[in-house]
C-alpha cells in the first residue's frame, strides 16, 4: 500500500509538499515544493515535483498510489467546486494516475498538524497542541494522543483567537510579508534586551484566555474559504490598528536593514512576541491537564517560534515540520499511522545530492580537490565561510547541516560578514551546531528541540565567550545538537576542531541566497556557490573553491 499525503491547493496556498509513506507508515521520502520548483514558499502551486520525487524514491508510478491525503478538508473550504475526485487531483496534485484514481482522504488541518508532531515524538501518549494562523474553523486546539487509540480532541479557540493573525499583523506593520515572522521573532529580541515594557494583551481566565483586540462576530456555521479571507482580513486589520496605537505610527520609521535602530518598531515586535509567548504558556498548561500526562508535542506555523519555544519547560517535542508543509507527513500518518517509530524523527528525508549528477559545464571555472577533513577544518579556523551539501536534503526550514552555511564563531564579526554573504538584514542572528558533549557547557540544554534548531536556550557565559557569532542580542542562541553521524562532514569538522583543542562550535545557517529556498540539488548548490561571497562548497565527497587552488592563507 501507498499513501502520498500533500499540502495542495487551493485550500494548502502556501508551503505546499508531499510525502510518500508505505503500509506500515514508514517515510520513503518527503519534501516541499519550494525545494524543487525554487520558488520560495511555493505560493499557490501544486505539489508535482515533490510529488515526483517521492515516487522516484520508492521506484513507483503514480498509477500505483492507493491513496493521497489531503492536510485541508476541501469539501468545506471550496463546496461544490470540484465534479469529482479526478478533477480535484488534477488541479491539486497534477499527477498523471492513469485509469485507477487514488481514494482521496480529506483530513482536518489541525489534526494532520496534530497527528505530524505526535507520530514523530518519542512519546506513547502526549498532549498535542496545535497553534497556527487558521484551520477549517479553528486557531488553537488541544488534542490527546496515544498509541494504539485513536485521538481526542480536547478543545478549540475560533479564528478570532488567533495568535497567527496577531503575529501576521505585527509583521505587516513592520513591512514584512505575513510569511517572514521569522524576522519579526529576530526583532523582537531587542525588546526583550533593552527591558522594554509591553502593553499586557492577553487575559487568561482559568483554562481560557482572551486577546485584547475586541473579537468579531464568530461564523458559527462551516466556514469557507471566502469567509475565512474576509475573516482574517477584518482581525489582522484590527490589530494593525492595536500596533498603530501603541507605536503612535502606521509603520516603521526606518528602513528596513534599520529595524533594530527604530524603538517604535521593535515595541511593536517585541509587543507580538509577548502575545504569542504569554497565550501560548497557558495554552500548554492547559494542555498538559488535558490529556493528564507532562509529555507535550506542538504544531502549526506559531511552533515556529523559537524564542516562545525556547521558554516552556519540558519533555516537549516538535517536529522538523510544524508549519503547514507538515500537513503532507499528518494527513498521511492519519491514514497510516506508523506500526514500528523511530522516533525522534530523522529530518533527512528529501531528496539525495547523490542524484542529481554534477556534470563537467556544472563546475566550469571552479577548482576541485577531494575532501580532506583537516584541510577544511584548516579553512574554517582560518575565518573562511562556505557551505556543505550533502546526502539527503533535511525536510522544514531549518538547515540541519546537510544543506548548510558554516563558519568557527569566534567574534561577533563573522556573523556581521555571514548576513552580509546571505545579503540579509545586520540585525538577524544566526544558529550554532555542537556537539551533545560539548552543549551542555554551551547553553540550557533542551531535550529535544535541539534536535531540529527549534528552540532559544540560553548562552551561558563560556558560550558568550567562545562563541559570540551565534548569540543574539538578548543572549539566547538556537542551538542544534549534532549526534553521530547524521550529518557526516559537519560533524567530522566539530570531531576535528575538539581534537585540535578549539571550541567544537559552527555557525550553521541554510545554504540560499536571499529571496531563494534552501538548495537541493547539485545544480542548485554549485548556482548558489558562484552567486554568494562564499570561500568553499564541500558537494557530495569534493571540495570546490573559487580561482587557483591555493593553500590556507
Amino acid at each position: 500500500m501507498w499513501i502520498l499525503g500533500v499540502n495542495a491547493p487551493p485550500a494548502g496556498r502556501h508551503d505546499t509538499a508531499a510525502c510518500l509513506i508505505d503500509g506500515d507508515g514508514r517515510i520513503v521520502a518527503f519534501s516541499e515544493e519550494e525545494r524543487l520548483n525554487r520558488r520560495r514558499h511555493s505560493l499557490y502551486r501544486k505539489p508535482l515535483g515533490a510529488a515526483r520525487m517521492c515516487l522516484a524514491r520508492a521506484g513507483i508510478s503514480a498509477a500505483d498510489i492507493d491513496v493521497v491525503a489531503v492536510g485541508w478538508d476541501d469539501h468545506q473550504l471550496h463546496p461544490g467546486r470540484w465534479a469529482g475526485d479526478a478533477e480535484f487531483l488534477a488541479f491539486a496534485v497534477g499527477l498523471d494516475f492513469g485509469d485507477r484514481l487514488p481514494e482521496v482522504v480529506r483530513v482536518g488541518h489541525h489534526r494532520a498538524h496534530a497527528a505530524s508532531s505526535f507520530y514523530a515524538s518519542p512519546f506513547r501518549k502526549a498532549g498535542v497542541l496545535v497553534v497556527d494562523g487558521h484551520g477549517e474553523n479553528e486557531s488553537s486546539s488541544i488534542w490527546t494522543y496515544e498509541e494504539g487509540r485513536a485521538p481526542r480532541l480536547e478543545r478549540s479557540w475560533q479564528r478570532t483567537a488567533s495568535l497567527g493573525y496577531a503575529y501576521d499583523a505585527a509583521s505587516t506593520w513592520l513591512g514584512f510579508s505575513f510569511l517572514n515572522a521569522g524576522k519579526t521573532m529576530g526583532l523582537a529580541a531587542y525588546g526583550r534586551a533593552g527591558g522594554v515594557p509591553t502593553e499586557p494583551l492577553v487575559e487568561t481566565r482559568g483554562d481560557d484566555f482572551r486577546l485584547a483586540v475586541e473579537p468579531l462576530p464568530e461564523n458559527t456555521g462551516r466556514a469557507t474559504a471566502a469567509d475565512i479571507k474576509e475573516q482574517y482580513e477584518l482581525t489582522v486589520g484590527r490589530w494593525r490598528e492595536r500596533y498603530s496605537r501603541i507605536a503612535g505610527a502606521d509603520g516603521p520609521d526606518a528602513p528596513e536593514d534599520r529595524l533594530a535602530d527604530d524603538p517604535q518598531s521593535v515595541l511593536v515586535a517585541y509587543t507580538a512576541q509577548r502575545v504569542v509567548e504569554e497565550a501560548v504558556t497557558h495554552l500548554a498548561a492547559q494542555t498538559r491537564k488535558a490529556a493528564g500526562v507532562e509529555e507535550l508535542c506542538m504544531s502549526g506555523g506559531v511552533a515556529l517560534n523559537c524564542s516562545t519555544n525556547g521558554t516552556l519547560p519540558g519533555p516537549l517535542y516538535i517536529p522538523p515540520v510544524p508549519h503547514d508543509a507538515g500537513v503532507a507527513l499528518g494527513a498521511a500518518w492519519t491514514v497510516c499511522p506508523p506500526v514500528s517509530r523511530t522516533a525522534p524523527l530523522s529530518p533527512y528525508l528529501g531528496s539525495d545530492i547523490a542524484a542529481s549528477a554534477t556534470g563537467a559545464a556544472d563546475t566550469e571555472g571552479l577548482v576541485r580537490t577531494p575532501l580532506d577533513i583537516d584541510e577544511l577544518t584548516a579553512l574554517l579556523l582560518d575565518g573562511r565561510i562556505g557551505a556543505v551539501a550533502q546526502g539527503r536534503a533535511e525536510i522544514g526550514p531549518r538547515a540541519l547541516c546537510h544543506r548548510s552555511i558554516i563558519a568557527v564563531p569566534d567574534t561577533p564579526e563573522v556573523n556581521t560578514r555571514v548576513n552580509r554573504v546571505k545579503s540579509r538584514e545586520q540585525w538577524r542572528p544566526f544558529a550554532g551546531v555542537t556537539r551533545p558533549a560539548y552543549g551542555i557547557r554551551l547553553w540550557e540544554q533542551q531535550e529535544y528541540l535541539s534536535r531540529y534548531m527549534l528552540g532559544a536556550a540560553r548562552a551561558t557565559e563560556l558560550g558568550r565567550r567562545v562563541a559570540p557569532g551565534v548569540v543574539h542580542v538578548d543572549g539566547t542562541t538556537r542551538p542544534q545538537v549534532l549526534r553521530g553521524d547524521e550529518a557526516p562532514v559537519v560533524g567530522a569538522v566539530l570531531d576535528a576542531l575538539d581534537a585540535q583543542g578549539a571550541p567544537p562550535v559552527l555557525l550553521n545557517t541554510s545554504f540560499n541566497d536571499r529571496g531563494e529556498p534552501v538548495v537541493d540539488s547539485a545544480a542548485d548548490a554549485l548556482a548558489a556557490f558562484r552567486s554568494m561571497d562564499l570561500d568553499f562548497l564541500v558537494l557530495g565527497d569534493a571540495l570546490y573553491r573559487k580561482g587557483t587552488a591555493g593553500g590556507v592563507g
